[in-house]
């Protein structure tokens, strides 16, 4: 069996999720064969496995630190909230419908079972598995329902390691308190973490004495804050104040950027499929619901979304849709990604109430799509080629490489709705099982209007040469000269989680921790 190690924190938001990625990282560089585990997770950020499983994004960031494959294992409860429906939940990568709190809570042994065979299976595959807590385990209105706290360390009888976000200020009192509250379960916490610490350490000590006196338990390590963590944000916090903690590659000089603005929608999911942007030197990416950055915007991007018809009625109710017609009337570049893509179409169908009890209602109109809901859910990996030569809406390709209109795009889909209608911008192949048992067949995604398009394909900008030919495309319009530069996300990411990795063990105590697991 492996040994484990558990990260819980006084509540969301203390920088759980990116403490397991970095020490993820660590035992690996050590040699050891890591995983990560969160037994339950809710997010709107999802990714998909290569069999086809949805799971959170952060544990997927993890996996990545670890340098192994996301499994569903790695995250076996799922849940995305959808309004006023609950939240659709997710047991080993496949949804099973939607559920409110009070049913949810009902099936605690059906979510359990699914929590304890991930783990048993992970177990046996791994040296050590990091396992992730979820908001505060000192919620003692929800501690019968516990499946992912100290229900799990009590479980697999892992040590914990409480961790404390100072930048939130009353660190101690949350130290305390949790500890306090967690009556006889306080013993499996084994030590604090201090996290997002601004300013000269010494300044604490004090502090730090008095809450190891008066709890027994040592405080480890000190976390400074990380500005540019370079590194996808762990939840929507950073959206509503447009600060994200990554910076664009540095090409020793400056240039004019065009300004791309991503709709921020009610119930937006995945907005880290943006992420890429922020490394462009030449980008001025910003969330907004401002009807102003919109219809100035040189990119409009309307993103992914949980509840696609509640989403494009919020847009109605802000007439913000008003201002995207505009936009494109204008000749203003206009994308939509999976429920923004169907947003962007003449209808959405819902007669099996996916969604809503609304069963039909006009998207924007902007592409020549019809979309209905229907009760499956697609979750697949996919592999996707230029339809043709595009060269109406891609006339970028051919500057970037010479053989780029046949370069091969990866990506996702994570959708309900089958779209119909002007579609054809891609030939995809889904590569995950279920759909791998034909490789040959081939689906078209995809719809073009002259500067609006749309696709199902998340991740779609994580490809180095469509992400700069968008953009330098886009200078052309402008009059600004081409950049004609790329870089390799893939590789800054993996560096941002070496510099993670090499942050936290520089400013915890790893002798405790390594004596803690026995290695």
């Amino acid at each position: 069996m492996s040994k484990a190690l558990m990260i819980q924190g006084t509540g969301s938001g203390v920088g759980k999720s990116l403490i397991v990625a970095g020490l993820c990282r660590y035992f690996n560089n050590k040699g050891m064969n890591v995983a990560p585990f969160k037994a339950q997770n809710m997010a709107l950020n999802s990714f998909i496995t290569i069999d086809g499983g949805e799971i959170g994004r952060a544990q997927a960031l993890q996996a990545e630190a670890a340098r192994v494959e996301p499994v569903v294992d790695m995250n076996p409860v799922l849940l995305k909230a959808s309004g006023e429906m609950g939240s659709q939940v997710i047991i080993h990568g496949k949804a099973i419908g939607h559920m409110k709190p009070r049913q949810y809570y009902a099936n605690k042994k059906f979510t359990w079972d699914a929590v304890k065979s991930s783990y048993k299976r992970l177990s046996k595959k791994y040296d050590l598995i990091i396992i992730e807590g979820a908001g505060s385990p000192a919620e003692i209105n929800l501690m019968d329902a516990d499946i992912v706290n100290m229900a799990v360390a009590r479980h697999v009888k892992s040590p914990v390691l409480l961790v404390g976000d100072i930048d939130k200020g009353g660190v101690f009192a949350s130290l305390y308190g949790t500890l306090k509250l967690l009556g006889r379960y306080s013993n499996y916490i084994k030590a604090f973490i201090i996290n997002k610490f601004r300013g000269d350490p010494e300044i604490l000590s004090p502090g730090l004495k008095t809450i190891e006196q008066k709890t027994g338990k040592p405080v480890i390590g000190v976390v400074p804050y990380i500005s540019d963590i370079g590194l996808p944000e762990e939840d929507g916090l950073a959206l509503s104040r447009n600060t994200f903690s990554i910076k664009p590659v540095n090409l020793g000089k400056t240039y004019e950027k065009i300004k791309i603005v991503v709709v921020r929608l009610k119930f937006m999911s995945n907005f880290t499929d943006f992420d890429p942007f922020f490394y462009e030197p030449d980008v001025d990416i910003t969330y907004s619901q401002s009807s102003s950055d919109i219809e100035n915007a040189d990119m409009i991007i309307i993103p992914g979304t949980k509840s696609t018809i509640r989403d494009l009625l919020f847009l109605k109710e802000l007439k913000l849709d008003e201002s995207i017609k505009r936009a494109f009337s204008n000749g203003v570049y206009i994308m939509g990604m999976c429920g923004g893509y169907q947003i962007l179409g003449r209808k959405i169908f819902d007669p099996y109430s996916v969604e809503s009890q609304q069963k039909e209602i006009d998207g924007l109109g902007l592409l020549d799509i019809e979309t209905k809901f229907q009760k499956a859910k697609i979750t697949s990996r996919v592999n996707a080629e230029f339809n043709g030569k595009r060269g109406d809406i891609f006339p970028f390709l051919p500057l970037l490489a010479q053989n780029s209109l046949s370069q091969e795009l990866k990506g996702y889909e994570i959708h309900m709705g089958m779209s119909k209608g002007d579609i054809g911008l891609f030939k995809l192949r889904r590569v995950s099982e279920g759909y791998s048992d034909n490789p040959a067949k081939c689906y078209l995604d995809g719809s073009q209007n002259g500067n609006c398009w749309g696709t199902y394909i998340h991740g779609i900008f994580e490809n180095d040469y469509f992400r700069r030919g968008i953009i330098d495309y886009i200078r052309q319009i402008k009059g600004l000269t081409p950049l004609k530069f790329t870089f390799n996300y893939a590789q800054i990411k993996d560096n941002a989680l070496e510099n993670l990795s090499d942050t936290i063990s520089d400013n915890l105590d790893m002798d405790f921790i390594e004596g803690v697991l026995k290695l």
